[in-house]
């Protein structure tokens, strides 16, 4: 094989050494570049407006090669300022053959373009390919982050949606609207004496075990809120005190402050309930201006200064016990004396809440239900225990046929009838608005955990767009790196040609591959 068939393979890496150390640069040819480029800068001022032009001074600093193509363009554009003896009289022509003879001495642009290659391979492409390829990882977990605020947006518009379905609101005005539900209670305080009727064979049916199991009768019975509300029904705790049904009622004023309501923008705004009305007397519209009025003016004093007793004579005011009539019956002198007790009282208070309503009561009514299905639970585990002895069954057990009735299936439909009144009374909706009515401080509590699950979906939502934007923001710019990296890589290619070819002169044209780092671009 022929010496010129040999190709001489150069490491990029090391281009710069190696053409130093063949003489082909010189050491010291950084000292020169400065002055070259700063001729570079001035002359690059006076450009003619030529598209090729401007496509080689793009992507990339100005090199050599770069300047060789330049001035055989101006000898295009300045061939009018040609002379007979072939010199160009343009200033722009002269600037750029100085920088291209400038290059030439000692072989300066060799060594500059071998340099420009080698920051381009290690420096330029790697790092517009590392600033990608971070762009697309924070892209990505900007796409998780967004994901994840979605999924707690949903996670808390869904508690909201679920909570204001359970309270039977809107959650647009949320005060207002959980203070308006009150006026459900009493449907369903209803509804749960209608239910607690189904229960008289329950009582029953304890009673008698109670009675058989002592000996005898309960003082009281086991659960007496509980039999009366099967025989009177959800009265009024008056009614339940004292046994008798009261004339008036006068519940407790219900006033809400719903001045922090979202949407709200009145202010001292509060719920009306309605007049408030006892006896016929309208107080809502009741006007004192400040004073009761009496009617006419009442004069204390004559004017003799004695006390006016309304014309009764001095020998009329002492009337001696011997003349007195103690016969006179009661209903003659239009005197009622009112019967044992509090017949026609005035239920005002708590007395005046209904059992299921009054929270003494409530609790109490609750706990007997509980009660019930402790025992009845109880009475299961021995119908289906074989190894215990059911006190039932003994031989005494002819004194109660209610007891010897009992059965397994019995027993378990009473179990279901007593947890069926205990889930109407213990139902989410039903405590929330037995809380709301009377705990204004509860409503306080259930509207800001409301309006804190509304406030969490909107900073998601928010939190979903910022987060939207920079991701399409970093999309750009990993975009726009592309065709900057593309245009990078494409003169990185044509230098080494161009190096290649220079360097394969010097060596009677053999062939000079550049090797290394230059295939990884």
């Amino acid at each position: 094989m022929e010496e010129q068939d040999i190709p001489i393979d150069i490491n990029s890496g090391k281009l710069l050494d190696w053409l130093i150390n063949r003489r082909h640069c010189q050491k010291d040819w950084q000292t020169h570049v400065l002055k070259i480029r700063e001729k570079i800068n001035n002359a690059i001022q006076d450009m003619p407006a030529h598209q090729e032009i401007a496509q080689l001074l793009s992507g990339t600093h100005i090199n050599y090669f770069h300047c060789k193509k330049i001035v055989e363009i101006l000898k295009e554009t300045e061939a009018d300022t040609k002379n007979l003896f072939g010199r160009y009289g343009s200033q722009r022509m002269k600037d750029w053959q100085e920088i291209v003879h400038l290059y030439e001495k000692d072989n300066v642009y060799l060594a500059e373009a071998a340099q420009m290659l080698i920051r381009n391979i290690n420096y330029e492409v790697p790092g517009i390919k590392k600033l990608i390829q971070k762009l697309e990882q924070t892209k990505n977990e900007l796409g998780k982050k967004k994901a994840d605020y979605k999924k707690s947006e949903n996670i808390a518009k869904s508690e909201f949606n679920n909570l204001c379905k359970q309270l039977g609101i809107s959650g647009v005005r949320i005060k207002r609207e959980l203070t308006e539900r009150i006026v459900e209670l009493p449907e369903i305080y209803d509804k749960i004496a209608r239910s607690v009727k189904s229960l008289d064979k329950v009582v029953e049916f304890y009673d008698a075990f109670v009675e058989y199991t002592l000996g005898a009768k309960h003082n009281g019975g086991c659960v007496p809120l509980l039999k009366y509300l099967i025989e009177k029904g959800n009265t009024t705790t008056y009614e339940w005190t004292y046994g008798e049904a009261p004339l008036s009622i006068n519940e407790p004023s219900l006033n809400f402050n719903v001045d922090d309501d979202v949407g709200n923008n009145e202010k001292n705004d509060t719920i009306d309930f309605g007049p408030v009305e006892v006896d016929g007397i309208d107080f809502n519209n009741l006007d004192l201006d400040g004073q009761i009025d009496f009617g006419d003016d009442i004069q204390l004093e004559n004017a003799e200064g004695a006390i006016d007793w309304g014309g009764i004579a001095d020998d009329e005011v002492f009337v001696p016990a011997d003349d007195i009539n103690f016969e006179i019956a009661l209903e003659e002198s239009g005197i009622v004396v009112e019967a044992d007790g509090n017949d026609g009282g005035n239920a005002s208070g708590s007395q005046a809440w209904t059992i299921l309503d009054n929270p003494e009561t409530r609790t109490e009514f609750v706990d007997q239900l509980m009660e019930l299905e402790a025992f009845l639970k109880l009475r299961l585990y021995e119908f289906k225990s074989d190894s215990t002895q059911n006190l039932l069954s003994m031989s005494n057990m002819q004194e109660s046929s209610l007891l010897q009735m009992a059965t397994l299936d019995s027993t378990q439909n009473m179990l279901d009838n007593v947890q069926v009144v205990l889930s109407e009374m213990l139902d989410n909706k039903a405590q929330h608005l037995y809380n709301i009515k009377h705990s204004p401080r509860y409503v306080d509590v259930l509207a800001s955990n409301l309006k804190q699950k509304q406030m969490l979906v909107e900073k998601m939502e928010s939190l979903q767009k910022l987060t939207h934007n920079k991701q399409e923001e970093i999309k750009q710019q990993a975009l726009d790196l592309q065709p900057m990296l593309k245009l990078i890589v494409q003169k990185t290619k044509e230098l080494q040609s161009e190096i290649e070819s220079d360097i394969s002169k010097r060596y009677k044209n053999r062939k000079v591959q550049l090797t290394g780092g230059i295939h990884t671009l």
